[in-house]
């Protein structure tokens, strides 16, 4: 419910507060009908729904594999095993990210070795990455973080030049171009995550997207228990199945992936012309060789602003507007890995972490939303707060 704040506008004027959520699912009567004729099907389980996914979306990536999993984080792993890392191998990931793109690699059995981010796209930084190279390196994972492209041919170069694997995490980036390619067909193998949260959401899952057949193989047997026919088990695997319950809704959401992501850019285009005006704030770029799909709109707040980055990030949800930090810690200093061993390193991933602010993107929101945004920043900006 609506009401009216204290605090006034350019002008002496009064605005409404607004409840804005930093995401909101994009579920309509489409969604509910796909569900409802697939529990009328009788077959809820993994099969035509969910291989009609995997077809869908392996044709939208460009890709000859995409294999649907459990989630985003199983999606990581599995890509890890199928590329044969494990125990005593070292896999390269930045320091500023979600921290499953890591503790994947743990699962794997190998070590995360984090390097530092470039701090324009908050991407992992390709100098960075050589040096952190040894005789255990195996693997690079490419962040592709809150939509923006990581920089594939630098890390292609190294990857080959040091005869490793690249694997694309691409959990927050459906939709996202890479020299007019689809992220997630640039790696080795690249893992999708379907949170409710992300620019294609069906509550939990993942995929795993692939030019190799041998991955592809791989990936089939981790994710049904190692089994190559029923009751014939090969190796080691798990349950990690995709029901059609999240496929129905999966297919919906890829339909209207590329019409969302024009609406987040228009937002985007609008809110950076808009805080591009107040100095102490640093929007998002987008490089002329990407297409961001703007999964989040992380913006910089500088040392010189009003309002520290921890107190501004609590007015202005105060005022109704659902900001947030992605991400607070660097991963080198999350208890995990600080309680086995890890140590300060990665000083721009440190500087990121005490500085940016995702401010809501969504497809739902209005202009009037933007501008309420907007404005409440302005308030700020000229001491109104």
């Amino acid at each position: 419910m609506l009401k009216i704040l204290l605090t006034p506008m350019v002008g002496g004027l009064k605005y409404l507060v607004r409840r804005i959520k930093m995401f909101e699912l994009d579920i309509d009567d489409e969604e509910i009908e796909a569900v409802t004729r697939v529990l009328r099907s009788g077959w809820i389980v993994y099969g035509p729904e969910v291989q009609a996914f995997e077809r869908e979306f392996a044709e939208y990536i460009g890709v000859k594999h995409a294999l649907a999993v459990t989630s985003g984080t199983v999606a990581l792993y599995c890509a890890l095993k199928a590329l044969g890392i494990g125990p005593g191998d070292e896999v390269i990931v930045p320091d500023f990210t979600f921290i499953a793109t890591a503790t994947s690699v743990l699962c794997a059995g190998a070590r995360p070795v984090f390097a530092d981010i470039e701090l324009k796209t908050y991407n992992i930084d390709p100098d960075d990455v050589l040096e952190k190279i040894t005789n255990r390196t195996k693997a690079i994972i490419a962040v592709h973080l809150y939509g923006h492209p990581a920089d594939m041919k630098a890390l292609r170069e190294i990857c080959e030049d040091k005869n490793l694997v690249l694997i694309e995490d691409a959990a927050q980036a459906h939709g996202a171009k890479y020299c007019n390619s689809y992220v997630g067909s640039l790696g080795d193998a690249a893992a999708f995550s379907f949170y409710a949260t992300k620019n294609v959401a069906t509550g939990e899952g993942g995929m795993v997207t692939t030019n190799r057949d041998d991955v592809c193989e791989k990936v089939k047997l981790l994710r049904d228990h190692g089994q190559v026919r029923k009751y014939y088990h090969v190796e080691l695997g798990w349950n990690f199945m995709m029901t059609s319950i999240q496929a129905a809704i999966g297919r919906v959401q890829l339909k209207k992936l590329e019409k969302n992501i024009e609406v987040r850019r228009k937002n985007a285009e609008f809110l950076r012309s808009e805080i591009s005006k107040i100095k102490w704030i640093r929007p998002p770029i987008e490089l002329s060789t990407c297409r961001h799909a703007y999964h989040l709109f992380t913006v910089w707040i500088d040392d010189s602003a009003p309002l520290s980055r921890d107190k501004l990030v609590e007015y202005m949800r105060s005022k109704g507007v659902e900001v947030a930090v992605h991400y607070p810690l660097p991963l080198h200093q999350q208890p995990l890995f600080k309680s086995m061993g890890y140590r300060e390193c990665c000083p721009n991933a440190t500087e990121a972490s005490k500085h940016v602010m995702s401010i809501p993107i969504h497809q739902k929101l209005s202009r009037e939303d933007l501008e309420y945004i907007v404005n409440i920043l302005r308030d700020v900006d000229e001491g109104r707060f």
